[in-house]
């Protein structure tokens, strides 16, 4: 039977099905969330095991190779790897094969006011494709390879041993000021000059470079891929370039280095969303000492989940431990790090979903966003325990999240939203605004869903806040800023694109504010297509007017970029 003589059956196999954009606009998943949520994976390329289910209805192997194609670029981020569901359903035979095929490729069409989708009436599937989907689905899911010690020594390379490094800055940089900016669709990272405004280098690295983060002496940079692997950039070099590589699994996100006193630059540590496991490493080399996986029960139902991601990760400022987020079985891990041999993990539930966070401004709460449960999770570092659970906006999206001394709530930590226009400010000062502390005292209102990122600084007096998924191009390709002595007055739209002069007419979303170290400049990506034109775009932070714009043809693709010094001590 044809999907479009299936429609007027849709209402009652799914109830309230929405069957358009706008029902899934207003009640479902909103288009910014889709954007997020359905980005590609690595996985697509590689080999696994596969196994056919003989319930399920017959499929070629080429049908089969272009489902899984499909999957892990539109489906994996929400309903897992295996299918066992991350943010999305569980799409696992036992469930899908009693369904059957003609109730799944309505599911796929027309999507649902839960969260799903509606695949092919918003034009993204073929009616071909969506009942590929609907079989597929009904089949076990194929098995991606193991990633353990014997595949990472494999890929572990020193290009320069330590040895053979300098001993001392080899270069004029005010390497304090250099930014790391990702050119994502070009496996590269552009080191520029934050003084001079010119790029340094161009340093090849993974596939969609996540995050930059340095070593607790500013000296070394550690970028990892969305393929899961990391490139070290020695920063005292003739020209900063990679002097160590290694690939830790096969999808990850999360990297950074050890902070505490005594332990500076001694390890590093990533985690990965495929294998589901963590790893340490030797800070100077890379060299991989201990595997931690983090398969186990979630922390509300109590029930196993089978590939539980690592999201974001931070070093501690007041303990030797390393503050590692679980994303679907909702727990902090506290990896304490002074005997790698005899490792101690203090484990914390918070709430399900954590993805991104912050240190607030004292550096002894860190404050995680659990993006599908709309809350954030403080957790005190120096008692190690969980200080609190915020109930905020639809799906926190914070990247660090701003630090802001408020006029009357007194420090404040913030973070914006994917699925809807607000900020919301939360208390950090127990001590002397006790009232508001852990609480959200106050909600902003921007332009509209879509932040990524929201950014401040110590020395400034302006909140920033993009918005570079909002289906809206006005949005997207502007930001907004807040007086933060003034701010119900509301925002100030800077058109940041438009400021570029891109000569052709990419996307030109506007990503991520960034400091740099004076505090008196914030930088944007203007992120188009590979194959246009993007830029930077620097603005003065106290008049809000266009400072200068960075062109050139090897900015392939910038997304995120990170400014060496207050990455380095966690100034946002």
């Amino acid at each position: 039977m044809k999907i479009r003589k299936l429609a007027h059956v849709a209402a009652l196999v799914l109830g309230t099905m929405a069957v358009s954009a706008m029902a899934q606009e207003k009640k479902g998943i909103t288009e910014p969330e889709l954007k997020y949520q359905a980005g590609s994976s690595p996985l697509v390329g590689e080999p696994m095991y596969q196994a056919t289910n003989p319930k399920a209805p017959p499929m070629t192997q080429a049908e089969f190779d272009a489902a899984r194609k499909i999957y892990f670029e539109r489906c994996a981020g929400c309903h897992g790897v295996l299918r066992k569901g991350a943010t999305g359903k569980p799409l696992t035979p036992d469930i899908t094969v009693s369904k059957g095929t003609d109730y799944l490729k309505i599911f796929i069409a027309y999507g649902s006011p839960a969260g799903m989708p509606n695949w092919q009436t918003s034009g993204e599937l073929t009616e071909k494709e969506v009942d590929l989907m609907a079989r597929y689905i009904q089949h076990d899911p194929p098995q991606p390879p193991e990633w353990g010690m014997e595949q990472m020594k494999q890929s572990w390379k020193v290009i320069i041993p330590p040895a053979q490094r300098p001993t001392k800055k080899m270069n004029n940089y005010n390497i304090s000021n250099i930014f790391s900016t990702t050119l994502r669709d070009a496996g590269e990272v552009a080191l520029v000059d934050g003084d001079t405004k010119q790029i340094i280098n161009i340093v090849k690295t993974g596939y969609a470079v996540h995050i930059s983060r340095l070593s607790a002496s500013g000296r070394y940079l550690y970028v990892i891929g969305r393929d899961a692997k990391i490139n070290m950039i020695d920063l005292w070099m003739e020209k900063p370039d990679n002097v160590a590589e290694i690939r830790v699994g096969l999808e990850a996100r999360s990297v950074d280095t050890s902070k505490y006193k005594g332990y500076e630059d001694k390890l590093a540590i990533a985690g990965s969303y495929w294998p589901p496991q963590y790893t340490i490493m030797k800070g100077d080399t890379l060299e991989p000492l201990k595997i931690m996986g983090t398969r186990g029960m979630t922390v509300d139902k109590q029930e196993y989940h089978p590939e539980p991601r690592v999201a974001s990760i931070v070093a501690s400022h007041f303990k030797p431990e390393f503050v590692v987020n679980v994303k679907e079985t909702g727990k902090t891990l506290l990896v304490d790090y002074r005997d790698i041999d005899a490792l101690k993990v203090t484990e914390i539930g918070t709430a399900r979903f954590l993805h991104d966070g912050g240190l607030d401004s004292t550096k002894r709460y860190f404050m995680v966003a659990a993006n599908q449960s709309n809350k954030i999770a403080a957790v005190d570092l120096k008692d190690g325990k969980l200080q609190a659970l915020i109930d905020v906006g639809k799906i926190p999206h914070p990247g660090r999240g701003a630090n802001f001394v408020h006029p009357k709530f007194g420090p404040v930590w913030a973070t914006g939203h994917l699925g809807d226009e607000t900020i919301s400010l939360i208390g950090t000062d127990p001590v002397k605004h006790k009232q508001y502390a852990f609480k959200e005292v106050a909600k902003l209102t921007g332009p509209g869903g879509g932040a990524l990122f929201i950014k401040s600084h110590p020395k400034s007096r302006h909140l920033w806040s993009d918005a570079p998924l909002n289906p809206d191009p006005k949005v997207s390709q502007s930001v907004v800023v807040y007086d933060i002595n003034n701010l119900d007055k509301g925002y100030t739209v800077l058109p940041i694109a438009e400021w570029a002069d891109l000569k052709d007419d990419g996307a030109k979303r506007v990503v991520q504010p960034e400091y740099n170290k004076a505090g008196d400049e914030v930088w944007f990506a203007v992120w188009s297509a590979k194959n246009k034109q993007s830029a930077l775009v620097v603005v003065d932070d106290k008049t809000l007017k266009l400072k200068a714009v960075i062109k050139d043809p090897r900015l392939i693709t910038p997304t995120g970029h990170f400014n060496v010094y207050n990455t380095q001590h966690d100034v946002y």
